[in-house]
């Protein structure tokens, strides 16, 4: 054979020489000897060496040399067999050419074979099989048919074709001496492997193991095997023994299984490392994996890497799951992380697979919720957990820390409806009861629901344990008497309150004081008014005092001049012109008045008359002239009285004193004896406020004059014409009357009935002004608002009256908080802004428009009314805030977020109600989007626990929390936070955005989650 190697070598390096003559005249003595040399040595499977030999007796072309046809084709085929076996490509397409169109059935199936194994070579294991099959093994020798089946087997193996890979390679490893025997037992155990066939599988691999090839691969599987049947401890020595000798295939895989044993042994320590580097070098692991290294850092107590484990296998429903988030949960609380305790615990009690693990996590959920101050949340949960585990072992602690959430809630709505539906309350709930009836009337006052509030406060002053509220519930009725303007009883709370005053917040004895000097002063009570004024004021004021110091100097001023004590009035009233304060003007007005009452006339028109130069714009304008007028008419100047009366008119912002002034000018020009100017203003007087009193004083005046005219039947036609018939009917006053007797007499059903009667007889009679507002009072007195309606817009559609400011003010208190109509509110707010006297009304005016133009969303109408609105003296807190609050807003709006910041805090400062806590959340809201998230989480936090009645802004801070753990790339809290909306909301449309949300931070957090995904 060497000998053959040589020669084929020499022939294929040399080109000339005396051997190659002594070729030649071999080949011309035997026309097949180069034929038959190639040939030997393809049969000595020196392919290298024969395949030039046959590419030259191939290339020469069939039927050119002197070789017989069938040794050329023999040729052919040697040729392109040995470009197979040295994988030379351009042999491919003529191997199948040859398959395809030869006729020599036995060359073809011998080609088919070697195409085959071609293929079988260059990885194209589909074409491989497809020629194997077309191969005949009565052609082959025995080594080719054990190299034929070893071969398809393995291409089969590698298309995962278990069933028909098994029978070849079992084929091949019953025989020993085969050089694929090793292999073929190796891949066959594989299979048995994978069909639980341990016994056989490992008979296979232990042969595989004596190979160097396999024996760093097939540890693993011996010691699974011997994990599988039942034989752990023999597994475990086995695995340890496969890992200290280096570089095993399975490495990881090893180390899994042996920390997997040691972790079902609870040889925790031990397992320890083996799960550490299996899980730190994969990028993905089972949950089971990361279960298990994380359950050993817990009992190894390295809780942040526990809990970096845990976290990751939350949101499932099965038992790991569970166990995982309960176990997270008290990973959290030995670091003292309360917060996300209580989410992991929230995961725990969400999932159903182990009962007692729901119930602790459901009570630790409540519990901490109470601990870090969610009110709301431990209330439903504390009640939930009794409801769901009435004789757990926690439920006297549940009952306990329930009484306690129900004194520490902000949530006083939810709390008095928790506190009213419990059966056989405690004596210590009990003392809780005027703590929570408190709370929740100081937020319905906030909220301008007054009427609901008064109740409330009511029976806090009939329940018992209410000492420490009883001075504040005094003071807030006695405010409540006074806005309803029932100052008597103001006065009687207000004067409790003071008895043993209390201070929180705006409940201040300054504040008391104030308003009982008011209600006092409504009583014509002078004295008692001006001590509690000048309590508030004291002795001396400036521009450094308070806008309510101010103002009550002003008033005790007022009550010196109503008590006639001029001296002191006028020396106070000089104080604030001397100071020139606000309020200046009107003692400018008071101090004329005095001059007058001291029979100064001159000096008095004089200060009268310097008021407009001297305070432009001020409102009492109209009143001074006014004023100048009378005492012009007083002296009987009436030519004089004639230009301040003209000013008054033509003051559009007067209207309330221009029936005076027509009356007056009216009178005037009659005693000038200028009668058609007079009766011009009478004839505008009843034109345009048919419905006042002035209008008829008038009537005597203009009968006189058209009696003087002699003209006595154009007064009966003028009187007809203005629906006053100088022969009205005097069933008219009888009927009015007859209803009147009985509303005095406090006959209701009565009173209705006669004034029923009055206005279908009358519809439009003298007294239907009245009748419609007394019947309105009557329903309002039985709070049947909706009936009462018709008749204050009745009175209010007749302009000016004496009834006409509170019909409107009524009116639009039944639109705005009975019907919810905003738009008929604001229409009747606007009218009573425009005509009210009466400052606590004007102010209610005020707050009701805005109030109307906030609903509507009206945000560039309600802002100058806000501001004019915080311009004015002495309003109360719930006006200032409603008022900062469309402020904030419109800067919101306007991209302003430092200026909305601002006054978004001027409104949370000023006390608990559905503004301060939207407020606070636009507040979160604006460093949210400015990036400054601790801030804003803070800022929601913020309404989440103080601000519990409030649930659309709680649910929506609840949201915006989410919002910040998302954007922080803190999945396990946003998906918690979000979970816990979408279990809880009962507001759909923050529900379902809440339900979006989480689905979408799920998907993230399975992208970064080291946990291998379905």
């Amino acid at each position: 054979m060497n000998k053959l190697l040589k020669i084929g070598l020499l022939v294929v390096g040399c080109s000339v020489g005396p051997w190659v003559h002594a070729q030649t005249t071999q080949v011309l003595q035997d026309p097949d000897a180069e034929f038959k040399s190639a040939k030997e040595l393809y049969q000595k499977e020196q392919f290298s060496l024969a395949y030039p030999v046959f590419k030259k007796i191939y290339s020469n072309g069939i039927g050119k040399t002197n070789l017989p046809m069938s040794v050329q084709l023999e040729a052919k085929y040697y040729y392109i067999i040995c470009g197979l076996q040295l994988n030379d490509e351009t042999a491919e397409p003529m191997a199948v050419a040859f398959s395809e169109l030869e006729h020599d059935v036995p060359h073809v199936q011998m080609m088919n074979y070697h195409l085959a194994e071609y293929y079988y070579r260059t990885k194209n294991l589909g074409k491989a099989q497809e020629y194997y099959q077309q191969a005949n093994i009565a052609n082959l020798s025995n080594s080719e048919i054990a190299n034929m089946k070893f071969h398809q087997g393995y291409a089969y193996f590698s298309m995962q074709q278990f069933d028909k890979a098994k029978p070849l390679f079992n084929a091949i490893r019953q025989l020993p001496k085969d050089p694929n025997y090793v292999d073929a037992n190796y891949y066959y155990g594989f299979i048995v492997f994978s069909e639980k066939n341990y016994s056989q599988a490992l008979e296979c691999f232990r042969i595989a193991q004596q190979s160097p090839a396999y024996q760093n691969i097939v540890p693993f599987y011996i010691a699974e095997i011997y994990y599988f049947n039942g034989e752990r401890d023999k597994a475990l020595e086995y695995g340890e023994q496969m890992l200290s000798k280096p570089g095993q295939y399975y490495d990881l895989q090893l180390r899994q299984l042996v920390g997997h044993i040691l972790f079902e042994k609870k040889q925790y320590a031990r397992a320890l490392p083996y799960l550490e580097q299996y899980v730190s070098k994969k990028d993905k692991v089972r949950r089971e994996d990361l279960y298990e290294l994380s359950y050993c850092y817990y009992e190894a107590g390295n809780w942040p890497k526990s809990i970096d484990g845990f976290k990751q296998l939350g949101g499932g429903e099965d038992s790991l799951a569970q166990n995982s988030m309960y176990l997270l949960g008290d990973a959290y609380l030995k670091t003292n992380d309360k917060p996300n305790a209580r989410n992991a615990f929230l995961f725990c009690a969400s999932n159903n697979s182990n009962a007692v693990q729901k119930e602790v996590s459901q009570f630790n959920y409540a519990k901490l919720s109470y601990d870090l101050g969610y009110m709301d949340v431990a209330l439903k949960g504390f009640r939930s957990f009794l409801t769901d585990h009435p004789q757990s072992k926690f439920s006297q602690e549940a009952k306990e820390l329930l009484v306690s959430t129900l004194a520490n809630t902000s949530n006083y709505k939810d709390a008095l409806s928790l506190y009213e539906s419990l059966t056989g309350q405690s004596e210590n709930t009990v003392k809780l009861y005027p703590r929570l009836l408190y709370g929740r009337s100081v937020e319905l006052i906030n909220d301008q629901q007054i009427t609901k509030a008064d109740e409330l406060l009511t029976r806090i002053i009939q329940s018992p344990y209410n000492n420490q509220q009883l001075p504040y519930t005094y003071f807030w009725k006695g405010e409540i008497a006074y806005r309803k303007g029932d100052p008597g009883a103001a006065i009687g709370y207000l004067s409790n309150y003071l008895r043993n005053p209390l201070v929180n917040g705006e409940v201040n004895p300054t504040n008391a004081r104030y308003s009982l000097a008011y209600s006092e002063l409504k009583t014509e009570n002078y004295e008692a008014a001006r001590g509690h004024f000048e309590q508030v004021a004291g002795s001396y004021v400036s521009s450094a005092s308070s806008a309510i110091e101010q103002d009550a100097y002003l008033r005790a001023a007022d009550c010196y001049f109503m008590t006639r004590n001029y001296k002191q009035a006028l020396r106070m009233y000089e104080q604030v012109l001397s100071q020139r304060l606000p309020g200046a003007d009107y003692a400018l007005l008071q101090k004329a008045v005095i001059a007058g009452a001291s029979s100064k006339n001159t000096e008095k028109v004089g200060l009268l008359q310097s008021l407009e130069r001297q305070f432009p714009g001020s409102a009492y304008t109209a009143e001074a002239n006014m004023e100048i007028a009378n005492t012009y008419m007083a002296d009987e100047n009436f030519q004089a009285a004639l230009a301040p009366l003209k000013l008054v008119l033509d003051n559009n912002k007067a209207t309330s004193l221009h029936p005076q002034a027509y009356l007056k000018m009216g009178i005037a020009y009659f005693n000038l004896d200028k009668n058609a100017e007079s009766l011009e203003q009478f004839k505008k007087l009843v034109a345009y406020y048919p419905n006042t009193q002035e209008s008829s004083d008038a009537v005597e005046y203009i009968r006189n004059i058209f009696v003087a005219n002699q003209k006595p039947g154009d007064f009966v036609a003028f009187m007809r014409q203005q629906g006053k018939p100088v022969t009205y009917n005097e069933e008219d006053s009888l009927t009015f009357r007859s209803a009147m007797m009985r509303y005095e007499a406090k006959d209701v059903a009565g009173a209705k009935a006669g004034f029923a009667d009055y206005l279908s007889k009358f519809p439009d009679g003298r007294y239907n002004i009245e009748v419609n507002y007394f019947t309105a009072e009557l329903y309002i007195a039985a709070k049947d608002y909706n009936k009462a309606l018709p008749y204050y817009t009745a009175v209010a559609a007749k302009g000016q009256s004496q009834y006409a400011e509170r019909s409107l003010l009524q009116a639009a208190r039944i639109y705005y908080f009975d019907l919810k109509d905003y738009a008929a509110a604001e229409k009747y707010f606007t009218q009573l802004k425009e005509l009210a006297r009466q400052q606590e009304n004007k102010l209610e005016a005020m707050r009701g428009l805005l109030r109307c133009q906030f609903k509507a969303q009206k945000w560039k109408e309600a802002a100058p009314n806000a501001q004019e609105l915080l311009q004015e003296k002495g309003i109360a807190t719930d006006d200032r805030m409603m008022a900062n609050m469309v402020v904030a807003k419109n800067h919101q709006l306007n991209n302003e977020p430092d200026l909305a910041l601002a006054a978004y805090k001027q409104v949370v400062a000023a006390g608990k109600s559905e503004w301060s806590a939207e407020a606070q959340y636009r507040s979160a809201e604006i460093l949210f989007a400015e990036n400054k998230l601790p801030e804003a989480e803070k800022g929601a936090f913020e309404v989440i626990k103080k601000l519990g009645s409030y649930e659309y802004w709680v649910t929506k801070s609840y949201i915006l929390l989410g919002d910040i753990y998302t954007k922080e790339k803190d999945w396990f809290n946003a998906e918690a936070t979000f979970k816990s909306i979408v279990e809880n909301a009962t507001i759909t449309e923050l529900k379902t955005e809440a339900q979006q949300k989480l689905i979408q931070v799920q998907q993230e957090k399975n992208k970064v989650n080291k946990v291998e995904q379905p």
